[in-house]
């Protein structure tokens, strides 16, 4: 069972020597990756397995090519080592040759360690020892890695040039932790059941139980938590065609993009299962609220705050960070119409379902919710009934979002969409 082991050779040979040694003396055999892009001092003596050359091949350049790009384009050199990279580690994991992975490095290293890990399936073992992940002024890189790949990050604090006690510590710590996971690995946990996809969060988390108790007989049920960059995560799986339905029960994020929210995940974000045959339902959740915090912002002459005049709505304050501001009617119309114009272009639009709770988006808009407006709900509403296609079908409930009523009609309507895909495939 070979562990894979990525660093640069020429920076940092004696803590690399050290986490090989530890692991090959569990008996496992380890296969080395050098990622040197010629920037250490240090003349290896230890031999990689596979080489910075060797990855280069994979994307038709050569050392003489990189050699040849000026320092200050450095970024061209780490981006082809990191698309390499990410080839030899897919081809090993897909001949069975990596089992579990371990890169050590500083940002390069880190850079092009996560580029590979990334690519790799949910549940490979996976470790980063870094000393600039968590570097706050970094934090909106990483997060594109760590919101959709499982890697575990050891924070090294202290750079992890030389071989100086601490070192040696987070060496020893990264080399049996990932011995640990490999060796403990349940191979039994393997899917049986189909696989549904469910977005959430806290403002519609008895709906979404709900739905849960109703559907996990039959499927295994996996939630991504509505964030932004749960969202990210959540489209990755999607369209690797890890789950047989994706149940959007908060698709906000796209609202948050048009209108300037904290959980924005891009324009793409009603797209994830645009070209895939799997069922695709909705609701509108997230829509009655622009994520605004920290509440400070208010007090800064924010641009979202000014320019959507935000002060003088309905405001939930949960706490200093976290600040939700009630969406207008037109801002609602706004939403409805991009939504409509998204799902629109749905090939299969029998597969595509809208479901709308009458009595509540989310917890915060029902009757005496703190951000309660029905006009606002029910301008969204007609509004997407004025520019959805007719063929994609709106399934309006007399029930708030959190009722046992709504998570009912949406099991049904998933185990209807999944009949008809049963019944369309049999021709």
């Amino acid at each position: 069972m070979p562990i894979v082991i990525v660093g640069m050779l020429d920076e940092r040979e004696p803590v690399i020597k050290l986490i090989k040694e530890q692991i090959e003396k569990r008996k496992y055999r380890t296969i080395l990756i050098d990622v040197s892009i010629g920037t250490g001092a240090i003349i290896p003596s230890l031999k990689a397995d596979i080489t910075g050359t060797d990855l280069l091949k994979l994307t038709d350049s050569t050392i003489e090519d990189i050699k040849k790009i000026p320092i200050q384009h450095r970024e061209t050199v780490t981006s082809l080592i990191a698309k390499g990279l990410t080839k030899k580690v897919i081809e090993l994991y897909a001949k069975g040759d990596l089992e579990g992975i371990i890169a050590i490095g500083g940002m390069t290293g880190s850079i092009i360690s996560l580029t590979a890990m990334k690519e790799l399936p949910f549940g490979v073992p996976k470790i980063l020892i870094s000393s600039t992940a968590a570097m706050p002024s970094n934090a909106k890189l990483f997060a594109e890695f760590f919101s959709q790949c499982d890697i575990m990050v050891i924070n090294s604090v202290v750079d992890t040039v030389g071989l100086n006690l601490f070192v040696k510590k987070l060496a020893i710590n990264g080399a049996n932790a990932i011995w640990g996971m490999v060796e403990g690995f349940e191979s039994k946990l393997e899917k049986k059941r189909p696989m549904i996809a469910i977005t959430e969060f806290g403002f519609c988390e008895k709906g979404a139980f709900y739905l849960r108790r109703l559907l996990e007989k039959d499927y295994e049920i996996i939630s991504f938590h509505a964030t932004g960059i749960g969202d990210q995560a959540a489209a990755k799986m999607v369209r690797e065609g890890v789950f047989e339905a994706f149940i959007d029960l908060v698709p906000a994020s796209y609202s948050e993009y048009l209108l300037g929210g904290n959980r924005s995940s891009g324009p793409n974000r009603l797209d994830i299962a645009l070209n895939l045959e799997i069922p695709y339902i909705l609701s509108p959740c997230g829509f009655d609220m622009i994520s605004c915090g920290p509440i400070e912002r208010k007090d800064r002459k924010d641009f979202v705050w000014e320019t959507r005049k935000l002060s003088k709505r309905k405001i939930f304050v949960q706490d200093v960070i976290r600040v939700q501001a009630r969406t207008t009617i037109e801002e609602m119309k706004l939403i409805a119409r991009a939504v409509a114009e998204r799902l629109n272009r749905y090939p299969n639009k029998r597969l595509v379902k809208f479901i709308i709770p009458k009595k509540g988006f989310s917890s915060l808009s029902t009757p005496g919710g703190v951000l309660y407006d029905p006009d606002a709900d029910q301008a969204f509403t007609m509004t997407l009934h004025q520019f959805l296609d007719p063929e994609i079908q709106i399934i309006e409930v007399d029930a708030d979002v959190n009722h046992p009523e709504f998570a009912m009609t949406v099991a049904k309507t998933l185990r209807d969409c999944l009949n008809y895909r049963s019944l369309d495939s049999l021709g």
